[in-house]
């Protein structure tokens, strides 16, 4: 109602209410579907896209006892999508309706996370969609910029769950904010953050409880200075599985073979160390019975080591650095945690752990970069 008071036009994209157990939320209709027996993806994206349009339903019965407002579903609001079930990618919005909606002086109230394919069809857009969703109409729409609310104060500096001394970001950058969502952070979608910097469209992260500012995610350049610090948080992500295995150095087609009944069984990779003789990477642990049938079709010797997560660093200012792997190793070897593989680019060093020391190796990374310095 801020907003409106301040003469802005308002589109307001909602995501389903609650999680795993609330009654309309998207993990409760797949449990209750589930339950009964199992769905083509096609047909579970329309179970699924009712949890949006029941929540949009709510909060447009509460908005117009404020404001006149109107709803649409994400196809009405016109987000054409491709036709991947249940991870469709948005290919074209067709804002025309919206526009007319505000032109008439009304508040928008759009259901985000669905789409209509280009075959007609429902389409949901995965996990995070719903960011997704309001970046995509904000583009359209020319918006000044999206705001999004979520269960915290903004972008923070690791997981407070985890560091309770965690704090929030006022500023973050768009690579660094899409590196934060790769390796873990789970406020925003990357797919979200991706839209927005090709379209430099700004982000404000923030509570819809209090008065704080919240995190603006824009680039590094329209702000003035760096910070005196390599990092700006902290990400993980847990549930992976390493792998490693040997291969015969005179096979110049192993690697290829490898990755590619991988890729076949809809495995993806991450942390890839690859040598003549041994390869090494994760998965996630949900795919471990299909990395099975792929290397026992190489018949090569191989060991797969479960339990095991990836804690990150991630900051612009760590670009040509020296020292910040030192600090990352002497911060894991204070806290007694092994590291079993390391990753690295030029603002993310990653490493994988046993869960179990996930929290030890977040909070002592997180003392070590000094990053509750950072925060509001």
């Amino acid at each position: 109602m801020q907003a409106r008071a301040q003469g802005h036009a308002v589109v307001v994209v909602v995501s389903a209410m609650g999680r795993q157990g609330a009654p309309y939320a998207t993990d409760t209709l797949i449990e209750l579907v589930n339950s009964s027996g199992q769905l083509a993806d096609r047909d579970l994206d329309l179970v699924l896209a009712c949890g949006e349009i029941i929540s949009a339903g709510v909060f447009l019965a509460e908005l117009q006892r404020q404001c006149p407002a109107a709803m649409l579903t994400g196809p009405q609001a016109g987000i054409l999508t491709d036709t991947v079930h249940g991870d469709a990618r948005i290919v074209h919005v067709d804002s025309t309706r919206v526009k007319e909606l505000l032109a008439d002086g009304l508040v928008v109230v759009v259901t985000g996370f669905q789409g209509i394919g280009v075959d007609g069809e429902i389409t949901t857009l995965g996990r995070g969609g719903s960011d997704t969703s309001a970046v995509a109409l904000g583009i359209a729409l020319r918006a000044e910029a999206v705001e999004i609310y979520t269960d915290v104060a903004g972008i923070m500096t690791a997981d407070p769950k985890l560091v309770p001394e965690a704090k929030v970001l006022s500023v973050v950058d768009y690579q660094e904010m899409l590196q934060m969502s790769y390796e873990g952070a789970k406020v925003l979608h990357s797919r979200a953050v991706e839209i927005a910097m090709h379209n430099n469209l700004r982000l404000i992260v923030r509570s819809p409880v209090g008065e704080d500012s919240g995190t603006l995610i824009t680039s590094a350049s329209s702000y003035e200075a760096r910070r005196a610090y390599p990092a700006i948080g902290v990400a993980h992500r847990s549930g992976l599985a390493q792998v490693c295995l040997q291969s015969d150095a005179t096979d110049p087609g192993f690697d290829c073979r490898l990755f590619a009944g991988l890729a076949e069984q809809r495995v993806s990779v991450d942390l890839i160390n690859v040598s003549p003789k041994s390869k090494m990477f994760t998965v996630s642990a949900a795919n471990i019975e299909r990395v099975h049938e792929v290397l026992q079709r190489l018949a090569t010797p191989y060991e797969i080591r479960t339990g095991c997560a990836k804690v990150s660093v991630v900051g612009v200012g760590m670009r040509g650095i020296p020292g910040v792997m030192a600090t990352l190793c002497r911060a894991l070897h204070e806290a007694k945690v092994e590291i079993l593989q390391t990753s690295d680019s030029h603002m993310t060093i990653s490493c994988l752990v046993d869960e179990q020391q996930l929290v030890a190796a977040v909070r002592s990374l997180h003392e070590h970069f000094r990053l509750a310095r950072l925060g509001q």
